[in-house]
């Protein structure tokens, strides 16, 4: 978990870098032929990560809810975000990484039944080990996903 743990860090440090490099309109820009932007790619992650390792876990998540709402799956940007949650979801991208790495350590997964899934790209998650393996895996395909996107902003 330790190497998992260190990958995850990482890549949230380089999605962290894209509130430096970019502006806020850039951030909010849908290029033509895209469905999303690259903040709406940021608040995905975030979601996704507490939905597979705290939802499924039957724990409470540390986003609130609207932001569930708004860049969970299937979901696309439905205006532009304002400075205010950009800060917010940049502030998290850190500290859930922090939380997240705190319970694991506390051991509170180790005392819940995970709810298995199978996502929508085929993948069967069985237990939390499986979640947070997927988690750096769908961070990856997003971040890939931006390196495109950024060409265009």
């Amino acid at each position: 978990m330790e190497s998992l743990f260190k990958a995850w860090k990482t890549s949230r440090k380089i999605y962290l870098n894209f509130f430096d490099s970019y502006s806020l309109n850039q951030l909010n820009k849908i290029p033509s032929d895209f469905n999303n932007n690259l903040i709406w790619n940021i608040g995905h992650v975030i979601v996704a990560q507490q939905s597979l390792i705290y939802k499924c876990s039957s724990l409470p998540m540390y986003i609130p809810e609207d932001l569930l709402i708004q860049y969970r799956p299937g979901t696309k940007p439905s205006g532009p975000v304002s400075q205010s949650e950009a800060e917010q979801l940049k502030e998290l991208l850190i500290d859930l990484v922090s939380k997240t790495e705190a319970d694991f350590q506390k051991g509170i997964f180790a005392a819940v039944t995970y709810i298995e899934r199978t996502v929508v790209t085929g993948f069967h998650l069985a237990s939390i080990e499986d979640a947070f393996e997927f988690n750096n895996y769908h961070e990856g395909l997003h971040l890939g996903y931006m390196m495109s996107l950024k060409k265009f902003v």
